[in-house]
């Protein structure tokens, strides 16, 4: 998804709202054939109470339907010829899973969060071959240039209006036109496609054994178990702040903790691994529970991990070490940011506030931390998430206040996390130096360990090499 977007309408460099309009004119000036204008990566905290409305996309864009999705992937803005062509007015309803904001008339306003977007997905038009094909390559040469030569495609499967990429990346191996490690997540969906879970995981098993080849690795489930707290659909255990709720509710839970208990048991009996992904402590509780529930033996087997762990009950924290449950997190997003300002602390309270990214707990409970980047959700720059999880401030902060800085870990703790962690957990070579081993690395133009903390920002990456071979090389600086 990040390359195809990459190649569509690319908000994700843009800064205010001023520069999402006018990159948005840009682009329909640019693409006047294109039936549709598709991308993303705006950022909730350039719009009053984080939603953009239609208005403002008719007046750029009035002859075409407009869909652009969210930074975080968990909503979409769309303009009023997109909301006519999916059929949504003031009389169609909120689905089950997801949200339409609307005016005091109830006629919507522009931002459809989570299951409400696919409503306008339905009607989107096809993502070509070429456009995959594309993206995919893109998405590498991105990779490559900041040091990575593995990844998961964390969704392989029907989502945000896209098909499923798997024969893709099985294609371009095929061909020899992919050269990097990939670990795929194969998608559940959150109506099991209409199977019952038993049947659900044997067509998992049927795709894996379909597509899975070498350098192609299926042996992963994603459970996006619940939603953001910025639009209040992350699935806590108590409500949200009243005084700052649009719902008054504890967010969504799009499987139940009886659909989970079911569910992981026979993904990890059959040699498959969850990759959660959970944000509120009700979700990630889910997640443990049903994890417990596996025999043990077969959570020996496989690799559960949970990504983002936004807020963790503390009485949580060591459960994760106990059932062998990796710490998936992305610790870019650990600090006092706009959206974290503004958004997120006046919904969360002061309690769960302090419950945020506990990094340093998790470290000292004993469970095993990796790390990863959520890209196109935050830049796939290793440096700028280390910074972070060492400073609990935003690259390039000197002043601001860190995000709770007892929670910090050692620039040794996250570069072992974005490196042998991430390589252990995914099942793929690398991730050491050592005689004999893989010969993949990324060289950066500094020794983190040498300068200051607040410097770590600064590092880039140089030169990137696979199996020995140089796959990426800077452009001397002038």
């Amino acid at each position: 998804m990040g390359g195809i977007e990459a190649l569509r309408c690319d908000l994700t460099k843009c800064a205010s709202a001023e520069q999402v309009y006018a990159e948005i004119a840009r682009y329909a000036a640019s693409e006047p054939d294109l039936p549709w204008i598709l991308g993303g990566g705006w950022r909730m905290p350039f719009f009053p109470g984080g939603s953009p409305r239609r208005e403002d996309l008719d007046k750029i864009v009035p002859d075409r339907p407009v869909f652009l999705i969210n930074t975080d992937h968990h909503g979409a803005w769309v303009n009023s010829t997109a909301l006519e062509l999916a059929g949504i007015d003031a009389t169609t309803p909120d689905p089950e899973d997801g949200r339409i904001d609307r005016d005091s008339d109830g006629v919507p306003s522009g931002m459809l969060h989570e299951g409400a977007a696919d409503i306008v997905g339905a009607v989107l038009p096809t993502t070509t071959s070429e456009e995959v094909r594309a993206g995919v390559l893109t998405g590498e040469r991105v990779l490559f240039g900041f040091g990575i030569t593995g990844w998961e495609e964390a969704i392989l499967g029907s989502y945000a209006g896209y098909e499923d990429f798997t024969p893709y990346y099985r294609e371009l191996l095929d061909e020899g036109l992919l050269r990097g490690r990939v670990s795929g997540a194969l998608w559940v969906s959150r109506d099991f496609d209409g199977m019952t879970i038993p049947e659900f995981v044997a067509d998992l098993e049927r795709r894996r054994d379909q597509y899975a080849r070498a350098g192609l690795r299926l042996d992963t489930a994603k459970i996006m178990v619940d939603g953001v707290p910025e639009n209040e659909t992350a699935a806590m255990e108590e409500p949200y702040q009243a005084e700052c709720s649009c719902t008054g509710g504890r967010g969504l839970s799009y499987f139940n903790a009886e659909q989970l208990c079911e569910l992981v048991p026979l993904l990890n009996a059959r040699g498959i691994s969850a990759h959660f992904h959970a944000i509120g402590d009700r979700a990630v509780r889910y997640c443990l529970d049903a994890v417990e529930g596996v025999p043990a033996t077969d959570r020996a087997s496989v690799r559960n991990h949970i990504a983002h762990l936004q807020v963790i009950n503390p009485d949580d924290l060591a459960r994760f070490g106990a059932l062998g449950v990796t710490a998936n997190i992305q610790p870019l997003w650990a600090c006092l940011d706009a959206q974290m300002a503004t958004m997120t602390l006046p919904l969360m309270g002061e309690l769960r506030s302090q419950w945020q990214y506990q990094f340093a707990s998790l470290e000292r409970a004993g469970a095993n931390i990796v790390c990863g980047s959520d890209w196109p959700v935050s830049t796939s720059d290793p440096w700028q998430g280390m910074h972070v999880a060492v400073n609990r401030r935003a690259p390039g902060e000197t002043e601001a206040e860190p995000l709770l800085p007892h929670e910090a870990l050692s620039l040794a703790s996250i570069l072992t996390a974005y490196t042998r962690g991430s390589h252990d957990l995914l099942g793929m070579p690398g991730g050491v130096i050592e005689v004999g081993g893989v010969c993949d690395l990324a060289i950066a133009d500094r020794d983190p360990f040498a300068g200051p903390a607040s410097d770590i920002y600064l590092t880039r990456n140089v030169l990137t090499t696979l199996d020995g071979e140089i796959v990426f090389e800077a452009e001397p600086r002038a």
